[in-house]
């Protein structure tokens, strides 16, 4: 049921004065001891107050039967509100006990089979027993007098809640202003209460309960709290609706103003702005070398920008993109420098060695000179430890073929977006890094150097890597397509050089688009030669002392290599050279003579103690200690196997953070040594007498892999067969149960670390020996590669005889 409209009403104190004349005709009911008895009317979603006037609207049957029985008696009606709206026919507990006795006035049919019935307020009352439910609800009410006493600020009280209610109406729109007026006319405190509450807009429960507060001083505060809070959202909207109304009138001045301004242009043969540009990016597109696809794709998006109105807010996703289609290089190339020797001149001057890389690079650069336009643009990836030069050699080539050079770390990039784009529907959508790349070079057929493509990650975002196999696949490469910008792209005149550290974390279908080239760690000599030839002319520069007559000596530089620096490339190398610089360079600041060589001694009291120590062999040969090898990310290590028998029940006890693979190699060959007693010539009672523990030292350092299974039977059989191990002798290779030996990776880096510790014979297994061909002249004459197929002949090389023969 709802609330009355005081809109429909412009004459309201009026028609109150009328329809009291014919309301009040009725007399209230007469009371027996304070009782009276009348049907009963529930109201909902509304509050009737004493002396108010209110159409209610009635439509379910018990409700039409009360009103009938209250007009054939000449009854009053008492009503109240249901607690809950939803309820069709409330049981005594769904109703307020307060509420009010009401004379029926008017009785209307609507149109929509509901009847109109014009009620007013006469006083409180207090349901105390309902006496019948059908075919009406009849019930016996108390009757509540209203005091009659004013208190002393009872009337100070009123002037504050008209002051409030005089505001309230001039800013809600819904009230007249004579509902100012008439309750100036109410001289009751309690009528002027309820008169206020029944206008304001609260909800029942508010209503409910201001009608149950007895006492009118009282009353007229909760009303006068209710008014200031309803006031202050008045204001509030009042003034939100003067900030959009001056927006509004601010818009459409600005485009009346403009509107004006175009036919005035439009008389004198003037262009405004906005048509002024329009005819320069129509200018532009003409301009520009574009395919037939992305032309057609422009002069729709012109058009589309020229039926809008200059104010639109999607003017400027629309120029943003015709200035993305206008700044890629369509059909622009730079030049291509096909010149074999000075490619080889340039990749000499930039890197030492890698000659396998700047072959292949070579034979790309002959291939583009003879048939440039029957060769695709192959995708290299380079794979190897950090600081191996992998990044700054994607600069070189670029710079050998005169091409421009991009370079994009994909490093920690989880989100598809960062390659493909955004789709334009989305606020503040761009192109993928590919596309912003190729704007910035401003030619279609650069260096595109895609850093770190191991490191990427995958979320709810979608999956960076497989967006990839689009951008590096040369069969599908030259349709590529950006979500922001939906048109094919070619990036097959594009060179594609990717690096990683590993290639494990790469998804197999991408590797298989790329041709794997390896980076391996450098040779001490390569180390040299880099030093020589780069860093040290570089660091002497940086830090102003190249015209000091400053030299290395030879044994300075091996010494930053030996025992300041252990890794596979040559950064902290440098740094450590430029540690050295600095503190040269305070002497020549401080005035002091700066020394002009620098050798080894005085490098390490430039440098202080050394940090790494080459040789981590025994001293003399031991029995149950034997010196495997390792691949790491920064180059070889050798690794020591200690093996040692106790007394106990043939418990294997294994330490040093080993990996479950490397636990399983030396489970295997305790098996063949156990296997193999008899030929070894071992009591097998021993295996079930004594503990065998296996450790590798530096505990902090995990290890896992195969290759130490040879090393680890080794070490068990020269414990048990008390022969001690040439420690002189290092070896590799993964072993089986029967005793054979299996080619393993990394041999050039596990020689490299084996040489350097000095190491004299170095064992292999014999499918290895192919990958002799990779290790250097220089490292094959310091080192005798033996090459193994079975165990038995590892032993016949690394054991002596037992001691005390």
């Amino acid at each position: 049921m709802d609330d009355f409209d005081y809109s429909q009403f412009p004459d309201f104190p009026e028609l109150y004065s009328e329809l009291g004349d014919e309301l009040f005709d009725r007399p209230m009911t007469k009371e027996k001891n304070g009782l009276i008895e009348c049907p009963f009317l529930p109201l909902r979603d509304v509050v009737l107050f004493p002396q108010m006037v209110m159409p209610l609207f009635i439509g379910r049957e018990r409700s039409l039967a009360a009103i009938n029985a209250a007009n054939k008696n000449r009854e009053n009606l008492i009503v109240a509100a249901q607690r809950d709206n939803e309820v069709l026919d409330p049981e005594e507990d769904g109703l307020f006990t307060i509420g009010t006795e009401a004379t029926i006035g008017r009785v209307l049919r609507m149109p929509d089979e509901t009847t109109s019935v014009l009620a007013q307020g006469r006083r409180r009352v207090q349901i105390v027993q309902f006496l019948q439910w059908s075919p009406y609800i009849r019930v016996r009410a108390r009757v509540i007098e209203e005091p009659s006493t004013w208190k002393a600020n009872t009337e100070a009280l009123m002037r504050a809640v008209l002051a409030l209610f005089e505001k309230t109406v001039s800013l809600n729109h819904n009230l007249p202003e004579e509902a100012y007026s008439y309750a100036m006319s109410l001289g009751e405190p309690g009528w002027l209460a309820d008169f206020v509450a029944s206008t304001l807009p609260v909800p029942v429960e508010a209503r409910q309960e201001i009608l149950e507060v007895l006492e009118p001083h009282e009353r007229l505060q909760m009303i006068s709290i209710m008014l200031a809070k309803e006031l202050e959202v008045l204001e509030l909207e009042d003034e939100i609706q003067s900030q959009v109304q001056q927006e509004v009138d601010r818009s459409h001045r600005e485009h009346f103003l403009r509107e004006q301004m175009r036919v005035i242009q439009g008389e004198l043969g003037e262009l405004d702005v906005f048509g002024q540009e329009l005819s320069e990016l129509r200018e532009a597109v003409q301009r520009k070398n574009l395919p037939e696809g992305v032309r057609a794709k422009m002069e729709k998006e012109l058009a589309r920008l020229n039926a809008m109105p200059p104010m639109s807010p999607e003017i400027g996703i629309i120029r943003t993109y015709i200035d993305w289609i206008l700044d890629l290089p369509w059909v622009e190339e730079s030049p291509d420098n096909l010149d074999v020797n000075n490619a080889a001149e340039v990749l000499d001057a930039d890197h030492y060695g890698l000659e396998k890389i700047k072959d292949r690079i070579l034979e790309y650069i002959a291939v583009r000179r003879i048939a440039p336009d029957h060769m695709r643009s192959p995708i290299l990836c380079f794979v190897g430890p950090p600081g191996t030069g992998k990044t700054s050699l994607g600069r070189s080539i670029a710079r050998a073929l005169g091409r421009e050079f991009v370079r994009i770390s994909l490093g920690g990039v989880r989100d598809e977006a960062e390659i493909r784009g955004h789709r334009r529907t989305y606020i503040g959508a761009m192109p993928g890094r590919i596309i912003q790349a190729m704007r910035r070079v401003g030619a279609r057929n650069p260096l595109f150097m895609l850093d770190e493509v191991d490191k990427l990650g995958n979320d709810f975002r979608g999956d960076p890597a497989a967006a990839l196999l689009e951008v590096l696949d040369p069969e599908q490469n030259n349709t590529f397509v950006d979500h922001y910008l939906g048109l094919e792209y070619d990036l097959s005149r594009v060179l594609f050089v990717t690096t990683a550290n590993f290639l494990d974390p790469i998804p197999p279908a991408l590797q298989d688009r790329m041709e794997v080239i390896e980076f391996s760690s450098y040779l001490e000599e390569e180390k040299l030669g880099i030093l020589r030839q780069f860093l040290v002319p570089r660091q002497l520069e940086q830090h102003g002392l190249a015209d000091k007559e400053i030299r290395f000596e030879e044994e300075s530089l091996k010494t930053l290599i030996r025992e300041y620096t252990r890794e596979a490339g040559v950064r902290n190398l440098e740094r450590e050279l430029a540690n050295v610089c600095r503190k040269i360079a305070r002497q020549v600041a401080e005035g002091k003579e700066p020394p002009r060589h620098i050798t080894a001694a005085r490098a390490r009291e430039l440098l202080g103690p050394p940090r790494f120590t080459e040789d981590i062999r025994p001293d003399v040969d031991e029995v149950g200690v034997a010196t495997g090898a390792a691949w790491t990310a920064a180059g070889g290590e050798l690794m020591i196997i200690e093996v040692n028998l106790m007394p106990g029940k043939g418990i294997l006890i294994l330490t040093g953070q080993l990996g479950d693979v490397m636990r399983e190699s030396a489970q295997a060959a305790l098996t063949y040594t156990r296997s193999q007693a008899a030929a070894l010539g071992i009591d097998p009672e021993r295996f079930e007498k004594q503990d065998i523990h296996i450790h590798l030292p530096e505990g902090a350092v995990p290890k896992d892999g195969p290759s130490a299974g040879a090393a680890l039977a080794t070490a068990i059989i020269s414990a048990f067969t008390d022969r001690p191990i040439r420690r002189d002798v290092s070896m590799t290779g993964e072993i089986t149960l029967r005793g054979r030996v299996l080619p393993v990776g990394g041999v050039r880096e596990k020689a490299l670390a084996a040489r350097r510790a000095g190491v004299h014979t170095f064992i292999l297994p014999g499918k290895n020996e192919r990958d002799l061909l990779e290790i250097p002249e220089k490292l094959r004459e310091d080192v005798e590669f033996i090459f193994a197929d079975r165990l038995e002949q590892i032993l016949d090389v690394a054991l002596l005889p037992p001691q005390g023969r």
